[in-house]
């Protein structure tokens, strides 16, 4: 494993980093605002990706994306996820749907979506959460689907299904199998947003931001038999392909934006002087340097690892899991330091650490809250002492 970027991907990175730090950071505020100012300019950012090749880099070739493999696309994501808008700006924003539409789907839900998921002419959502149900323990998922005269009926309540306002459609998760063991009561449904029953409530504001996050109820929904995602009871297995690969994209972008903040930083110490010289000189704040050198490198080490064990065909699920946890304090950390070293004009949203501090909170909770990542990892790792074993990081 190197942590150092691969020749051969210096030139993309480069020009992804670019692209990123030099039109899409610049266009935050507006975009933040949203509404149609918001939309022409990120229409026309989409544009310039397509335009000078960097669009989709992560998505197979053969649905119209930049075919780049996995462990490649790691590292472009590191830079990409600088910027809350990097992946829709570049088009990535759809991989993880349009990667279980290609491995699931029927061949109608394929030629309907796949093309324009990829192109940008879509967008996706993904409902799994419900407010009265656990996060942490999926298994008591409440949304059902019965299957009458061909057709799914679906009743429930969802939230957090980012972006279901502008989505084409809804990939749900639904109890299907009552009378099954836990991990085999669900499957994956899919539910075109312009379906009867299907009733958007509101924008779930999260610490302040609204931030896409719908809460969705499901009204005798019915859709065709055929809108299943790969076979009855398999909703957990498709779900953790998703998950999986998908925390080491949150944890590559999370790098970026500990990177990005990590340079706010230590410019400012450079440029503000305060009792007789720079913050630089301050023993303090060369601390925060230190901290966050040494939490960025090591998540980094540790989300490349796992990375290369996922490409591998290992499940990686202790490297995951400590990798989501480890990331997600690191972000944390690194930002309150940067907006600390800010002092006042940190707090303001002059400088994007207001809200990278605020977004930063979510990724504790998001994919599964830190506190079951700490207990999976505690308990397979302890799984291995059994009749005389142990865990040999050397071997792993």
């Amino acid at each position: 494993m190197s942590l150092h970027v691969p020749e051969h991907l210096r030139d993309l990175r480069a020009r992804v980093h670019a692209f990123v730090v030099d039109r899409v950071e610049p266009a935050e505020p507006v975009l933040h605002r949203g509404g149609a100012e918001a939309g022409a300019l990120l229409a026309r950012l989409q544009r310039e990706a397509k335009a000078e090749g960097l669009w989709a880099l992560g998505h197979p070739a053969e649905l119209g994306g930049g075919g780049l493999p996995f462990l490649d696309y790691v590292f472009i994501n590191e830079v990409q996820g600088r910027s809350e808008f990097g992946q829709l700006a570049l088009g990535t924003w759809t991989l993880q749907d349009s990667l279980m539409l290609h491995g699931h789907a029927a061949p109608r839900w394929r030629e309907r979506y796949l093309a324009p998921l990829v192109a940008g002419e879509i967008s996706p959502s993904f409902a799994m959460t419900e407010p009265d149900v656990a996060g942490s323990d999926p298994t008591g998922i409440r949304t059902t689907a019965v299957l009458r005269d061909g057709e799914w009926v679906i009743n429930g309540r969802k939230w957090f299904t980012t972006g279901a306002k502008e989505a084409a459609y809804t990939t749900v998760m639904c109890r299907t199998e009552p009378d099954a063991p836990a991990h085999s009561a669900f499957s994956m449904i899919i539910v075109p947003t312009d379906t009867p029953g299907y009733v958007i409530e509101r924008d779930t504001p999260v610490l302040g931001i609204e931030h896409g996050h719908y809460e969705v109820v499901y009204d005798d929904v019915r859709v065709p038999e055929a809108n299943l995602l790969g076979e009855r009871g398999k909703g957990f297995r498709i779900a953790q392909e998703r998950l999986g690969p998908g925390r080491i994209f949150h944890a590559m972008r999370w790098l970026g934006q500990a990177q990005r903040a990590f340079d706010l930083m230590c410019r400012r110490m450079r440029e503000r002087e305060a009792f007789g010289g720079p913050l630089a000189d301050k023993q303090l704040m060369q601390q925060f340097v230190f901290d966050s050198y040494t939490e960025i490198s090591a998540a980094r080490m540790m989300t490349l690892a796992a990375a290369e064990q996922i490409d591998r065909g290992d499940e990686a699920r202790v490297e995951i899991g400590a990798v989501k946890v480890v990331g997600a304090r690191m972000l944390h950390n690194v930002i309150d330091r940067a907006l600390q070293v800010h002092g006042a004009a940190g707090l303001t949203d002059d400088l994007p650490l207001s809200f990278m501090y605020r977004a930063a909170r979510f990724a504790r909770l998001y994919d599964g809250p830190d506190e079951v990542h700490v207990q999976s990892v505690g308990r397979r790792v302890l799984s291995q002492y059994r009749d005389g074993g142990n865990w040999e990081f050397g071997l792993r």
